[in-house]
């Protein structure tokens, strides 16, 4: 995608704190450089530790700040910045569609404020607010501290003024009765977006995860954990061996290794450059093995073998049971790319009992993570084309409401070659 067509696909945004400010006609909004993208390189610039921006590669990237107005008018523009004594930079800001060009000279360590004059808001909406520069003295030459905005478009407007620039982390949770032993869980996903730093996780339990990952321009990952027993949150050294989940298995080319930060446990993943526009198969299984553990599993149907694929088992500790808490997801776990949309269609999700009965789950309830409450408001879920959608980022407009219940149409016909291979420790 060229990158103006991007600017002009992200109806822009930039979200602030816990609820909608209304700001006086006369206040001065700041919105931290720290909130800010790079485009078209996500990595075109570096975010130090007190939240200015520095190092800026230009002119080949451009600055991007994203916010609401829900008020039409005028908006007033400046930047704060720091200019290194003798230089001078030329810099343009463009708002609506309408640039304002200004040169900023240089000071040395003064923070100078740079005023690029009045611009008009005609609708509400979320708006992009570029910066750029054709000069290659801006990217060591300046320091950019913050934008500075005011005028009468600025009353009920909504900024993000966190350092945090993920989208919001977005979830499906589908109702089983509590009393139904799950001994497999299957899902299907679609992505049909795939900016890096995204993971479509399809079949979520209890005591892990299973998905599908962007992890740069060149790799893709099938992913598969299980977490450990214990409540240990970062390092898994101090996890007891009692309360390690152990590797029983795992498929030709899969890596397997540890996790942490997120609680503990095993990870393991295969590389492989999945394709967007095509569902891909999934399904978990537990079988718990009367001594207080169970053996979660995680097949792949592998679209270019056409056929199952173990990514890995891993025995749990301190469990014995079956699959609970039963749940789709869509994250952006790099705030880089917090400003490009992320979508994905999750669909034919179907569990098996204990008992070898299978049952459709054709409703689900969706949520989102604390970043969804306020500051991110770019968060969507529904039914189309017979299935389940999360979308998350880009800025765009309107959201869905937390806790809202969707039903898709039910294909009553469970999976019906589900042959999986055996799992051999």
């Amino acid at each position: 995608m060229k990158p103006e067509d991007a600017i002009t696909r992200f109806v822009s945004a930039v979200i602030l704190t816990s609820t909608f400010f209304s700001f006086p006609a006369a206040a001065v909004v700041r919105v931290p450089a720290s909130t800010a993208y790079f485009d078209p390189d996500p990595d075109g610039g570096h975010i130090g530790s007190s939240g200015v921006i520095e190092r800026w590669k230009t002119p080949e990237n451009r600055i991007l700040w994203f916010g609401l107005f829900r008020q039409t008018g005028e908006v007033h523009a400046a930047l704060a910045l720091r200019v290194f004594h003798g230089t001078a930079v030329p810099l343009r800001l463009t708002i609506a569609g309408q640039s304002r060009d200004a040169m900023a000279l240089g000071e040395g360590t003064n923070t100078l404020r740079v005023p690029f004059g009045s611009y008009v808001i005609s609708s509400n909406g979320y708006y992009c607010i570029r910066l750029e520069s054709p000069s290659e003295r801006a990217g060591p030459g300046i320091v950019v501290e913050s934008l500075e905005l005011d005028g009468p478009a600025l009353q009920r407007s909504h900024f993000n003024l966190k350092p945090r620039r993920n989208a919001a982390s977005v979830h499906l949770w589908y109702p089983v009765p509590k009393e139904t032993e799950v001994e497999a869980f299957y899902c299907e996903v679609t992505p049909l977006e795939d900016p890096v730093a995204t993971f479509y996780m399809a079949c979520g339990w209890h005591r892990g995860y299973f998905g599908m990952q962007v992890n740069s321009c060149t790799e893709r990952r099938i992913i598969f954990s299980v977490w450990d027993s214990g409540g240990e949150p970062v390092d898994r050294s101090k996890v007891a061996d009692a309360d390690r989940v152990k590797l029983v298995a795992k498929g030709e080319g899969v890596y397997a290794g540890d996790f942490g930060h997120e609680g503990t446990g095993g990870h393991s993943h295969l590389k492989y450059m999945w394709r967007s526009g095509v569902p891909h198969r999934f399904v978990v299984t537990a079988l718990p093995t009367g001594s207080n553990e169970t053996i979660y599993s995680g097949f792949y149907f592998h679209p270019d073998q056409a056929q199952w694929i173990l990514i890995s088992s891993w025995r749990a500790p301190k469990d014995g049971g079956y699959l609970r808490g039963l749940h789709s997801f869509s994250e952006n776990f790099s705030g880089t790319t917090g400003h490009l949309v992320r979508k994905a269609r999750y669909g034919n999700q179907w569990i098996r009992t204990s008992r070898g009965e299978w049952i459709e789950l054709a409703t689900a309830r969706f949520t989102h993570d604390e970043t969804g409450r306020s500051d991110r408001l770019d968060r969507f879920a529904g039914v189309e084309q017979g299935q389940f959608f999360l979308c998350h980022g880009g800025f765009l407009p309107g959201f869905t409401e937390y806790g809202q219940v969707f039903t898709r149409s039910p294909a009553r016909h469970p999976p019906a070659d589900l042959t999986l291979p055996p799992v051999k420790p």
